[in-house]
């Protein structure tokens, strides 16, 4: 509900500081907005409410008992999402269409995604905001930057990456390259890497039969941020792109459905 509220702060208060700054130029006297320093004070009012929604505390999270790979890999977290779907199949034939779903069949991606990184021209690196048409988007995040974390055989797929959010001071960077190269070298290391300036991040799809047919697919993003000053700054980064974020995924599992039940009909 905190991670809610601080998002709604934000682009509450960012649409508010856009209606007073156009108050400024022009004041509508239908909305009440009678001079510009009322029109001023309305965008400050606006600046406020967004800095209070980034400046909202992110509370931890841990986890009591594993259930998940994911809760193996990621059991302490500090921003979280988590959507799911109903799909018309075994567990064992929506896993494996997750693993061969493309970019190409989830709703907006291209839009949302170049929104969040823009991409002028054709070209540029593959990656999961850039993936080429055709290919599985889960086989592009693993050349990209992403690392497979295990899972179990038709229930649950898990995949992450360190994002480094802060420069490492020299006597510190040795050691910070060692720790990621032995994530990259073995998934197990993963949960272990605390090195400051680091959001540790790590997405699932899991699938769980359901009592009369069909089984739940859901996908579940975690972030563990390192330390105090790392938090802060991906709180930022988090309550800007979360709206976005939440509508990809959202496009995602129904891709997988449409994929699925798209096929056996």
């Amino acid at each position: 509900m905190l991670q809610l509220a601080a998002v709604t702060l934000v682009y509450a208060g960012g649409l508010v500081t856009l209606l007073g700054l156009a108050c400024l130029v022009k004041p509508p006297r239908a909305l009440g907005v009678r001079g510009r320093r009322t029109a001023a004070l309305l965008a400050g009012g606006g600046v406020l409410g967004a800095l209070a929604g980034f400046a909202l505390p992110a509370s931890l999270v841990r986890v009591a008992v594993n259930r998940t790979r994911l809760d193996a890999v990621v059991p302490v977290y500090q921003f979280h999402e988590i959507h799911s779907v109903r799909v018309q199949a075994s567990p064992e034939v929506v896993l494996d269409a997750v693993r061969r779903v493309t970019a190409g069949e989830i709703r907006l991606f291209r839009t949302l995604t170049w929104i969040r990184s823009p991409r002028f021209g054709r070209g540029g690196r593959a990656s999961i905001l850039n993936a080429p048409e055709g290919q599985p988007i889960l086989e592009v995040a693993l050349r990209s930057g992403f690392v497979s974390l295990g899972g179990e055989p038709g229930r649950e797929v898990v995949f992450g990456t360190a994002m480094r959010l802060a420069p490492a001071r020299p006597d510190e960077a040795e050691r910070i390259a060692r720790a990621v190269h032995a994530v990259r070298q073995d998934p197990r290391a993963f949960a272990g890497l605390n090195a400051p300036g680091y959001a540790m991040t790590a997405m699932n799809f899991l699938v769980e039969a359901e009592p009369g047919g069909g089984c739940r697919l859901s996908t579940e993003t975690r972030v563990f941020a390192t330390d105090a000053a790392t938090r802060r700054l991906f709180a930022v980064y988090w309550r800007v792109i979360y709206p976005g974020s939440s509508l990809i995924r959202r496009m995602w599992l129904q891709a997988v459905k449409r994929r699925v039940e798209g096929s056996a009909a």
